[in-house]
């Protein structure tokens, strides 16, 4: 079995994603092989919370040309939306030190 560390890679802030989290979901760039049971487990290891749902999708990764050269690709990469029950906890994802 896999730590929960790798199937869990970052979270995913963006102005979209801010706005869900007070409707208590959240979204991770996850591992592309992992499963909705797997980033359901590992999420509840990390972080202490009750996971509703999980809601995958998977991104192509965009073209990219360097000057005059052939084009190439960024990498192809996974996003998991997590959905938390109303009696958990909240995911502090900007704590201070």
């Amino acid at each position: 079995m896999r730590d929960a560390r790798d199937i869990i890679i970052r979270p995913l802030v963006t102005e979209k994603t801010t706005n869900m989290m007070e409707e208590k979901k959240y979204a991770f760039v996850v591992a592309r092989d992992a499963n909705k049971i797997e980033i359901k487990n590992a999420l509840e290891e990390i972080f202490d919370v009750k996971v509703k749902a999980v809601n995958t999708a998977n991104f192509k990764g965009k073209q990219k040309r360097m000057g005059r050269y052939p084009a190439g690709f960024q990498p192809r990469w996974k996003k998991a939306i997590v959905t938390l029950t109303d009696d958990s906890k909240t995911i502090e994802l900007f704590e201070g030190r």
